[in-house]
């Protein structure tokens, strides 16, 4: 066994969706690498510890490991700090502390910071970080990580005045002293901005001018990551959207696929770079300043580079599909009816663990009710083609037919047209023989 490598992934949102799959098995590859076997995973349950269903969700997240990522992933069991149940407690803190891998994701922050205060979870993050380890935080653990942290359900939910919160400010222990925000690009809102993780611009903008002056915004968009390498000093951006680094309304915009020096992100927001520079830099918009990915393929499978990339999304797959099954059903294919039917129920379980879906579950839903009754109605009609189906017989009877006018059984001839006839088959006499189309 070797020293495990410092690792810190932080995620906007998508931790268990099939965006951050790659990412996740990742992480475990270097981790096994380290350890020469198993990796020892515990889930931390303190940012949803406050929901009736706490004890599902947290099965629900092992079981997305299990599947996503072929990993056993133990629950530590965490939930409360505030039920007066030490035993419970210590033995959950234990985990922690022993684990090669900490994960923690949705749920509400300020709850989760109230469960952590006075106790070791913070140390043993730190730890990680200091010594080896992942610790592996998105959406609401996220907001945890830096200097202040946004009460999105006080503020968004309750409808409070905009606020910081304290939060547990391990990341300047790495050299990062940020306010973590994820959900950056999030769009839930429609008609009203619900960006920077539901606060929206105006709001982020009144209370930006409070952080201290040595601390700056780290926003990492929706179904992203980021992954930092404390040993090799490296940050790659990968998933769907990017990172933003912003300080007083100014921002460096990191994209998907890009892989920069950690000292990158501790550096803060940026002016755009001179030519030369190990940076790819794009033409800053409205005050900012993108770095823009290299070719490479990131790791969420999609290519990146001149054209857009493709984006894994439950919508993208939903449209996909029922595109490929009308074609299907158009082409009279059964079974490419069906295996279309068959993917799009298996992209819903594999999405139905992600926490942030908006309406694009049950659009996948409706579609794929739709699929199903338009193929059972195909099934009534009978999905192959009719003339499939009755060829062998009418050519059959058309040769017969031929022979009897060979023969001169004319009468024969005729009974033949004209029960094929009777049959919904029109027979027409052409110079080069007999054709037959079906009339009903």
């Amino acid at each position: 066994m070797t020293a495990l490598p410092r690792l810190l992934v932080i995620m906007g949102s998508g931790e268990t969706a099939p965006t951050m799959t790659t990412p996740h098995r990742r992480v475990f590859e270097q981790l096994g690498a380290a350890t020469g076997g198993p990796v020892d995973a515990v889930l931390l349950d303190t940012p949803f510890g406050f929901q009736e269903n706490v004890e599902i969700l947290a099965a629900k997240t092992a079981e997305y490991f299990t599947d996503a990522a072929h990993r056993t992933v133990k629950i530590a069991g965490l939930a409360r700090t505030d039920h007066g149940d030490v035993v419970a407690t210590e033995t959950a803190i234990a985990k922690i502390r022993a684990a090669d891998w900490i994960f923690a994701g949705p749920g509400s922050p300020t709850f989760a910071l109230r469960q952590w205060a006075d106790t070791p979870i913070p140390d043993a993050i730190v730890d990680k970080l200091r010594n080896g380890g992942a610790v592996v935080f998105s959406s609401a653990a996220a907001l945890t990580l830096g200097r202040k942290t946004i009460p999105v359900y006080e503020v968004y939910k309750s409808g409070a005045d905009p606020y910081w919160v304290d939060g547990l400010d391990v990341l300047s222990e790495v050299g990062l002293p940020v306010v973590v925000i994820p959900h950056y690009d999030n769009k839930e809102g429609g008609n009203h901005d619900t960006s920077k993780c539901y606060l929206g611009e105006r709001r982020l903008a009144m209370l930006e001018p409070e952080l201290d002056d040595d601390v700056f915004i780290l926003g990492v968009d929706e179904h992203t990551g980021v992954i930092i390498d404390l040993d090799a000093n490296t940050a790659e951006i990968v998933g769907k959207g990017g990172v933003t680094l912003r300080k007083d309304g100014v921002s460096t915009r990191i994209e998907t696929g890009t892989t920069v020096p950690f000292s990158t992100l501790q550096a803060g927001p940026v002016t755009p770079l001179t030519s030369g520079s190990d940076r790819h830099v794009t033409e800053p918009t409205d005050s900012e300043t993108a770095v823009a990915p290299r070719s490479d393929p990131d790791v969420s499978g999609a290519t990146v580079g001149d054209d857009a990339a493709v984006i894994p999304s439950l919508a993208g797959d939903a449209a996909r599909l029922e595109s490929e099954f009308d074609a299907a059903l158009a082409a009279r294919d059964a079974d490419g009816a069906v295996k279309a039917i068959l993917e799009l129920d298996s992209a819903i379980l594999q999405w139905s663990r992600d926490t942030l879906q908006g309406d694009e579950m049950k659009r996948a839903r409706t579609s794929l009710r739709s699929m199903v009754v338009r193929l059972g109605g195909a099934a009534t009609a009978g999905v192959r083609d009719v003339r499939e189906v009755l060829g062998p017989v009418v050519e059959a009877a058309l040769a017969a037919r031929v022979t009897a006018r060979t023969d001169k059984a004319y009468a024969v001839s005729d009974a033949i047209r004209d029960n094929l006839i009777a049959a919904g088959i029109e027979v027409r006499d052409t110079a080069d023989g007999a054709e037959w189309v079906v009339t009903d």
